[in-house]
């Protein structure tokens, strides 16, 4: 039992915080059927590194549970968000064959806000490192339904400044991550991610970026591009569908053409209103990475067999928000949620800090600002001396509970995928 690349199947990646979830996700993805394959273990290094795992602990706990469930199908293991050659090394010697290279620290995360004067000026910056600008410039291609890529002089420049560097970053650690796994005979696949910005990625953007790694080697088998919306932790999208509809179909077109690669969805979990969308405007070849979403359902069976301790972690989690909410997208405060001690129903605190969906207009989005706060501070609390043991002890002795509740809470995100793949 051991992991492999799937290609451009679809996937649906299952992180798992504290190494107990995969018997609940491998039976929600038997449950649902369907094409989707899994990928059990999946963990950023911040992620490690913030519950204090190690690449072979989640290789461990993924395939114990694995077996545990006499998992028979294929599926892969996603090292995640790498940034550096050592990440790549110790994450290629636990067995991971899904590497997810992550740039961020490379792009240029104002270049959207730069005038005609700067963007020049910036550009001169990273000429000597981009070499390509000219072989773009002036061009157009046409994608589907008419959409026009127009590849001017503004366009140009500024993806060279907003994300020259970053290419390069991403082309050297391909390089290394085929070095190294091709040393160890293994195999290996690899997504880029660009997806952390503030502004979405353009087409022309995504055009270069697939564009530049694809012509210099890079054994690409998804790219994850910030899409329009927004795409906050631990709740739906928020924007427009009919708009995400159309921007989705034209990034499907450029994977097309160039690849094909999967178009991959980060910060995937709970977006269930843009799961169909996603799958009809790929035609299946779509990855969906989802982590933190597992964690909250842990806290859901503390909230039902422990309810004195899952108001310790919200009063915990509230003194920690302002610190941890930093390299996270959300938009909750402290004061758009209410302190524990206001709430009395044990059954009412579960509600209001773990609702995941609401019955709103599609595309509005439903926003937990509770569940925001205990999302992003899951590291604190699992690293905490007090919390974290008890929290995994009650979640280790209550696992009918945790499997029950990750089974019902990722059928809907595999069923509504599904349908989108059925429609397509």
């Amino acid at each position: 039992m051991q992991p492999v690349p799937l290609g451009l199947e679809p996937s649906f990646g299952f992180g798992d915080r504290l190494g107990l979830a995969t018997p609940g996700h491998a039976e929600a993805l038997r449950r649902a059927g369907g094409p989707i394959r899994g990928i059990f273990p999946q963990q950023s290094i911040r992620e490690m590194a913030r519950t204090q795992r190690t690449p072979e602990d989640v290789m461990r706990d993924a395939l114990q549970g694995l077996q545990d469930e006499h998992w028979a199908d294929p599926f892969g293991a996603d090292a995640d968000h790498l940034k550096t050659p050592g990440d790549v090394e110790v994450t290629a010697a636990a067995g991971f064959t899904f590497f997810t290279i992550d740039p961020s620290a490379d792009v240029d995360p104002h270049a959207d806000g730069y005038d005609a004067a700067e963007l020049d000026a910036r550009a001169e910056q990273v000429r000597e490192e981009v070499d390509w600008i000219d072989g773009y410039r002036g061009q157009t291609r046409r994608l589907n339904a008419g959409t026009v890529i127009d590849f001017s002089d503004e366009a140009c420049l500024r993806a060279a400044v907003k994300y020259g560097r970053a290419i390069n970053t991403a082309i050297a650690l391909s390089d290394h991550i085929r070095t190294v796994c091709e040393s160890r005979g293994q195999p290996f696949e690899i997504e880029l991610s660009v997806d952390e910005t503030e502004q979405p990625t353009t087409l022309a953007e995504h055009y270069i970026i697939a564009d530049q790694c694809l012509r210099r080697g890079m054994r690409l088998v998804s790219l994850a591009p910030r899409f329009i919306g927004e795409l906050e932790k631990g709740v739906d999208y928020k924007g427009g569908l009919d708009a995400l509809d159309r921007s989705l179909r034209d990034h499907a077109a450029i994977a097309d053409s160039l690849g094909p690669y999967k178009l991959s969805l980060h910060s995937g979990s709970d977006k269930l209103s843009m799961y169909g969308a996603l799958a009809r405007a790929t035609r299946g070849r779509f990855h969906v990475k989802t982590a933190g979403t597992s964690y909250l359902e842990a806290l859901r069976v503390v909230a039902r067999h422990e309810p004195a301790l899952f108001r310790e972690i919200i009063e915990f989690c509230r003194g920690r928000y302002d610190v941890d909410r930093a390299t996270y997208h959300v938009s909750a405060t402290l004061d758009s949620a209410p302190e524990p001690r206001a709430i009395t129903s044990d059954a009412g605190l579960e509600r209001i800090y773990l609702e995941v969906w609401a019955d709103v207009r599609p595309g509005r989005g439903f926003t937990n600002p509770g569940r925001q706060i205990l999302h992003c501070t899951f590291g604190s609390v699992l690293t905490d001396p007090q919390l974290g043991p008890r929290v995994k002890d009650v979640v280790a002795a209550h696992r009918d509970t945790y499997r029950e509740v990750l089974v019902e809470h990722f059928v809907r995100h595999l069923e509504a995928l599904a349908a989108g793949l059925d429609v397509g």
